[in-house]
């Protein structure tokens, strides 16, 4: 079941589950992921701390103990969700161990409702890796205007980050910048360089929604005929992007110092149009020194039909040049695609927060004890 999987891991890809609850932890599956089907490393968004507490399945006993302490609900949403994810980075501890702090790590994401707040976002990263407490944590910043002088900041600090919510290909460069001028700020402060990881969360499959959602529109054999390659094509010209950044002089001096590349994550690799096989994110980004953050439908699709075939991102930047020029000469503007998925993204995952405050206080009203 699991030869496609290994052969991912062989080629270089570190393979990431994007989900968490509590009753994974608890029933032993994320072990059991961990050990047969070469997970090396965890995920969260809101969307997926509301899906999981929501379901209320584990939460009940602390939501109680919260409810008796009368905490306010923000409090109580990240006593709940950093709890998972330090139990998470426990289990993965050992991974964290045998790859020198490369993977076995968790993700764990700053309060959306910061995105467009620099100072805040800072703040919180500070706060959370606080409460968190685990060396193998990574706090993941939005990769806002706001959010990239927070990355440089926090990375700055020492402590490692998780960028997330990339669509365009010159906000990617800028947030490689702010990697490396955190790691130049960090080596000034006398920091340890090598103990600062970072990965850079690359969205893939909406790009493909969008940009395919205005190709059907248009409705022309054209229109047709580029649909489906917009979100390789964009992800495979990151990946040029992050070859050329991290062996330029400037990496050089920083790479002396023991730096870690801050690699490429591909993320929202769950294929959304059935017309596209259910695989094809991981299939077609497989590519040295990244790493893919799969739902748990995709990884069990990968490890059941995968087709791992080596190397399927370097040697094709032309044609992924020639995919998205295609789609410009459609009418297509990437620069309104992307913007478009930025504001959603965080729009998203702050209504899914928003979501969960609400269900969270509804359950601390509902378990708070009586007076007297």
């Amino acid at each position: 079941m699991t030869d496609a999987l290994k052969r991912l891991s062989d080629e270089g890809v570190a393979i990431w589950l994007d989900d968490l609850s509590r009753k994974r932890i608890t029933s032993g599956n994320l072990a059991e992921l961990i050990d047969q089907s070469h997970v090396v490393g965890v995920t969260t968004n809101p969307s997926i701390f509301q899906k999981a507490i929501s379901s209320g399945d584990g939460y009940e006993q602390q939501l109680t103990d919260l409810a008796a302490r009368k905490v306010t609900v923000e409090e109580a949403l990240r006593m709940i969700t950093t709890a998972d994810v330090r139990d998470a980075a426990d289990i993965l501890r050992p991974v964290f161990d045998a790859t020198d702090g490369q993977d076995g790590r968790v993700s764990i994401e700053v309060d959306p409702r910061l995105a467009h707040n620099t100072t805040a976002t800072v703040a919180e990263a500070k706060q959370l890796a606080w409460l968190v407490d685990r060396p193998n944590t990574l706090i993941k910043i939005p990769a806002t205007k706001a959010g990239l002088p927070a990355i440089t900041e926090t990375i700055g600090r020492g402590i490692s980050v998780n960028v997330t919510l990339i669509f365009s290909l010159e906000r990617y460069r800028a947030v490689m910048d702010a990697y490396l001028a955190g790691l130049e700020k960090a080596k000034a402060a006398g920091l340890d360089l090598s103990k600062i990881h970072s990965v850079a969360s690359f969205f893939v499959s909406r790009v493909d929604t969008e940009i395919d959602k205005r190709l059907d529109a248009i409705g022309s054999d054209a229109a047709k005929a580029a649909k489906g390659k917009s979100a390789l094509a964009n992800a495979r010209l990151a990946y040029e992007a992050y070859e050329e950044v991290f062996s330029s002089d400037r990496w050089t001096a920083l790479d002396k110092a023991q730096a870690n590349k801050q690699r490429p994550l591909w993320a929202s690799t769950g294929v959304k149009d059935p017309a596209l096989k259910d695989t094809l994110y991981v299939d077609e980004l497989v590519a040295p020194n990244t790493v893919n953050t799969m739902p748990e439908a995709t990884l069990d699709a990968v490890a059941d039909h995968g087709e791992i075939t080596g190397d399927t991102v370097t040697g094709g930047y032309d044609q992924a040049r020639a995919d998205l020029d295609a789609v410009k000469k459609l009418g297509i503007s990437y620069d309104d695609v992307v913007q478009v998925l930025e504001d959603e993204g965080v729009e998203k995952f702050e209504a899914s927060w928003n979501d969960l405050l609400k269900s969270t206080e509804a359950e601390l009203s509902r378990l708070a004890p009586s007076e007297g």
